[in-house]
């Protein structure tokens, strides 16, 4: 496309072209060697992803620099997500801080939670997996079935999670159980006694899910994160976690329908039915104009809502909106761009039947398309 990128617009253009040529040079040789036999690339080349960008400086880079990140603007780290998801390759969004990187959560942390957990995340040293989820409490965290109870000096956690990502190559677990105060995230290393992986889940993109199974799990009271203090704050202290989650997916979701659409109109200038290449059409005209309207849309609401949050602006109903738009917008686009290629996208092996595949979580995960509504619809007095 020839369309003048926003990116331009934010002062960070040399730190995403910095990104990119990161991604072209060193990322994609390595996911062309691949091939098409798996969806998720090999857990020693999303390690090495992880690791590099940290070194350069790229991953968990609104972090401070004392913990190993490099100080930039939330709307610099949202840039760079696009950018990765625009990239195409499957690596690129390994090399920036994800579901297995580092929490806001843990910045609420001691002294020693913070060298002990989240230094290590920052660098890239380390993964961690989030257990929030249940088989009945998903969108409703307020109604925990897991238990951490007092026991002396430290607590016992019981009860089943599910649906976490990562756990299968985590060093630590952050666990959010009920306590008689209210929901309270803990930080357990992997092998905590009494803690266990439990059931694997297929995603549809390939990616696995587990189950967590917590049977009088022993930990103390240093686990709790933030301490005594931080007992029955891990909702509060979520929020601001949940919104930049929800930025970061947005900003994803912008790229893979930027890149989608570029693969659309690439074919559709190509393409010849009929005598003509299928761009001449009208019916293929709708789909890719139509797509470019709405990308454009979805990019600068996203980029709006992340500076809001730069200037000290951190409401829910922004991220909420930028999620909801983006990621409705990029499974739109991508279905649309798969029906311009017809078959030919279709079949196993075409970056838009994996894409047909990925995008569809984009509207589940950090929250559903339907809790977005929900947090939008209160922040207009509804309900």
């Amino acid at each position: 496309m020839t369309a003048p990128s926003a990116v331009l617009e934010t002062g960070y253009g040399e730190l995403v072209d910095a990104f990119e040529t990161f991604v072209r040079r060193e990322l994609v040789p390595l996911a062309a060697d691949l091939g098409e036999t798996t969806d998720l690339p090999p857990a020693d080349l999303r390690d090495y992803a992880r690791r590099r960008s940290a070194s350069l400086g790229f991953y968990a880079g609104d972090y401070p620099e004392e913990l190993g990140g490099a100080g930039m603007p939330f709307s610099a780290v949202v840039q760079l997500h696009h950018a990765a998801g625009r990239s195409g390759c499957p690596l690129a969004p390994y090399a920036l801080a994800g579901s297995d990187g580092p929490s806001p959560l843990l910045v609420h942390g001691t002294d020693e939670q913070i060298k002990r957990y989240l230094v290590p995340l920052v660098r890239g040293e380390a993964a961690r997996c989030l257990a929030l989820t249940e088989p009945q409490a998903g969108s409703d965290a307020f109604h925990l079935t897991s238990t951490a109870t007092r026991d002396g000096d430290g607590w016992v956690l019981n009860g089943r999670k599910t649906f976490v990502s990562n756990a299968d190559h985590a060093d630590f677990a952050i666990v959010i159980a009920g306590t008689d105060a209210g929901p309270t995230a803990f930080v357990l290393d992997m092998d905590t006694p009494g803690l266990r992986i439990g059931q694997r889940y297929e995603g549809m993109s390939g990616e696995p899910l587990f189950e967590l199974v917590l049977d009088r799990a022993q930990v103390g009271g240093d686990a709790v994160i933030g301490g005594e203090n931080g007992v029955g704050t891990a909702m509060e202290r979520g929020i601001d976690s949940l919104s930049r989650g929800r930025l970061v997916v947005a900003a994803q979701c912008n790229g893979i329908a930027e890149y989608a659409l570029r693969l659309g109109v690439d074919y559709a200038r190509e393409r010849r039915a009929f005598g003509e290449r299928i761009g001449a059409y009208q019916h293929v005209q709708e789909h890719l104009v139509s797509s470019r309207a709405e990308v454009e849309a979805a990019k600068l609401l996203t980029l709006a809502c992340a500076r809001l949050v730069d200037q000290g602006t951190e409401d829910p109903q922004n991220a909420a909106l930028a999620k909801l738009t983006s990621s409705q917008t990029a499974m739109r686009v991508v279905d649309r761009s798969l029906q311009v290629h017809g078959a030919t996208g279709w079949v196993r092996g075409h970056p838009l039947e994996f894409l047909y595949r990925y995008v569809r979580m984009t509207t589940l995960i950090e929250g559903t398309s339907e809790i977005q509504k929900v947090i939008i619809a209160r922040a207009m007095g509804l309900g």
